[in-house]
């Protein structure tokens, strides 16, 4: 396995089953998970996430993020790191799920990347 590998790009939509809905028939995604939170949508080797955003609030004074970058790692604190060391910024800590760990940073121009080691 690669030290890093494309995981998805995520999106924040104030309507996951509409947005799901726009690519789907719009642009012939197909639609592989569909709530009203959360969407998984998949075009070719692409895989797009789709999630509510929190808050409209945090979205109209540009505060939140409208894409994240998700990446699958070996090593999460080995990549982290790195990264650290390249100018990346800590979002959040690292969480521990069942699936595995989780995290996310903003890159040196603000832009969000999720990590995610497999258990």
């Amino acid at each position: 396995m690669a030290a890093a590998s494309f995981r998805w790009v995520l999106q924040l939509h104030k309507d996951v089953p509409k947005a799901a809905r726009f690519y789907s028939e719009g642009l012939d995604f197909t639609v592989d998970v569909c709530t009203l939170r959360w969407a998984e949508l998949q075009s070719g080797p692409l895989k797009l996430a789709l999630m509510q955003s929190p808050n409209d609030h945090v979205m109209q004074k540009g505060m939140g993020y409208s894409s994240l970058l998700s990446f699958t790692v070996k090593d999460i604190n080995q990549t982290m790191t790195k990264l650290m060391a390249l100018g990346a910024e800590l979002d959040c800590p690292i969480k521990y799920e069942i699936h595995g760990k989780v995290a996310s940073m903003r890159c040196i121009d603000g832009h969000m990347l999720g990590l995610y080691e497999p258990a």
